[in-house]
Formats: structure tokens, C-alpha cells, sequence
């Protein structure tokens, strides 16, 4: 029988940021989830705070992972299109790490819910190309082909209809102007077809706040490719970030294994 390996998964979102102790064995949370709203402006500083805040809450001592809403390279963010321009180019694992002085790793958002649910979800097991997309304050995008991650897609960002496609898209627009299930659904259509031609995928797979309300417009949606939600729905992202922090780290064969990793593996 394996054994339980807690890491703590933070997901920061445009609106929110999420946590929870994550059994990386099985993608359950150990704890309840947490959250805090993303202060504003959601500088380098103020959202520091706010994962000190988050941490002192699990009192956490061990491995942190972070999924964070920009392309992310080595642990540099190369975007910031909904959180503060002060991101861009910055070397935000780095910061978090000698902020809380623990070890930490951090990826795309959305790359990290799509791990999630390769490990864990709807893209289990699946030999082919799976297209995650989470539906929050903007559009996260996460893609697999034969259960390997091409990251950093971010197809939210594409421009569609002249338009970037999450300002017109995404669940907090629909909140804002009001748009019925079905007219989103109707929306959603086009945006999905342009996606099919793009990558060709086997299985789309939506989450996000979105995402928990798939049933409602999924009658709507009319493309070729199987639609299916999220299993993990809003936890995607806090569960996929602790996974990939976890196997960031054991794979890391540069160094000795941190002993943080040491007492997580014999734990």
C-alpha cells in the first residue's frame, strides 16, 4: 500500500488564491481548502503577504507548489495578463522560495490543473491529444499528447474574432455581462472549432469555475470532439501544483534530493 506524501498545492488565480494539503498519492486533500482573495494591486509584495498569510494558516513547513497565472519558464513568469504588470520577467519561484524559506516550485496555472487531471482525472491513461481548459477569470489552456505536457499554450490569449479570446470568453465575463448558458454555450462553439483546427485534439476537457457548470451549456456546444468536465473541478489547480512540485523535485538529479524531499519519501 503506498504511503500518504502531503504537499501544499497554491493555486493563484486573477481573483483568488487557493490552497490545500495534497496526498500527492492519490490527488485527495488532506485539509480543508483555503482561500484568500487576490489582494489588489497583486504586486510581487502584496501577494507575498497573502502566501505568507496562506502558509502560516496549514502552519506548513515542508514542499510548496505553485500553479501561477503567466507563462512560466524556470521559475521566471514571461506574462502577467491578469495579475500585475510588476511579474513580468520575474523570478517569482525564487521570491516565493526565499520569502517563505521552504522548498518551493512553480508552474503555469492551467498546466498545473491539467496535470491534475492526467494523474488523477478525466485524462487518465489517455494515448492520444488531450486539451485542457480551465474557465475563470480568464482562459487557461493545458495540453497533452500521449500524456506528455507541451506547456505554456496558453490558448485563452489567442486573438479570435479580432478579440483576445478571454476578454470575450471567460467565466468572469460571463458573470459581468450576464450571458445565458446558452448563448454562452453558443459562444463557446466557434472558439472550440477554431481549437480543433489548431491542434486536433482527441478530448477536450473543460474546468475552472467554469467548468462546474458544464452540464448547463454543454447542450450547446457543437463540435466534433468529445467534451467531458473536470473531475477535480475547482481543485485541479492546488492538486496539480503539488504534484508537480513533488515530481519536479524527485526528479532533479543535479543535486542531492532536498531533506524536506528525504522525510516526505520515508514518511
Amino acid at each position: 500500500m503506498s504511503r500518504e506524501v502531503g504537499v501544499l498545492g497554491v493555486d493563484i488565480g486573477g481573483t483568488g488564491c487557493k490552497a490545500a494539503i495534497v496526498d500527492i498519492t492519490n490527488g485527495k486533500l488532506k485539509s480543508e481548502r483555503f482561500r484568500l482573495d487576490t489582494p489588489q494591486p497583486s504586486t510581487p509584495e502584496n501577494v507575498g503577504k497573502t502566501i505568507q498569510k496562506i502558509v502560516e494558516h496549514f502552519n506548513w513547513k515542508g514542499m510548496v507548489g505553485f500553479g501561477f497565472p503567466a507563462i512560466v519558464k524556470n521559475g521566471v513568469s514571461h506574462s502577467a495578463a491578469n495579475i500585475h504588470g510588476d511579474w513580468l520577467h520575474f523570478n517569482a519561484e525564487k521570491y516565493f522560495g526565499n520569502l517563505l524559506q521552504l522548498p518551493v516550485k512553480l508552474t503555469n496555472d492551467a498546466d498545473a490543473a491539467g496535470i491534475a487531471a492526467l494523474k488523477f482525472g478525466a485524462a487518465q491513461n489517455q494515448k492520444s491529444t488531450v486539451l485542457f481548459l480551465t474557465i475563470g477569470t480568464g482562459i487557461g489552456s493545458a495540453l497533452f499528447r500521449d500524456g506528455k505536457l507541451i506547456p505554456n499554450t496558453e490558448f485563452g490569449h489567442l486573438f479570435f474574432k479580432e478579440k483576445i479570446a478571454e476578454k470575450t470568453l471567460s467565466n468572469a465575463i460571463r458573470k459581468r455581462d450576464k450571458i445565458s448558458m446558452k448563448k454562452w454555450g453558443k459562444m463557446w462553439t466557434p472558439y472550440l472549432q477554431h481549437l480543433e483546427r489548431l491542434v486536433n485534439p482527441d478530448l477536450i476537457i473543460l474546468g475552472g469555475g467554469g467548468g462546474k457548470k458544464f452540464d448547463r451549456f454543454a447542450p450547446y456546444l457543437q463540435v466534433d470532439t468529445k467534451i467531458v468536465a473536470a473531475e477535480l473541478s475547482n481543485n485541479a489547480g492546488i492538486v496539480g501544483a503539488a504534484v508537480y512540485a513533488y515530481d519536479t523535485f524527485a526528479k532533479d538529479t543535479t543535486k542531492p534530493p532536498s531533506k524536506t524531499l528525504q522525510k516526505l519519501q520515508s514518511s
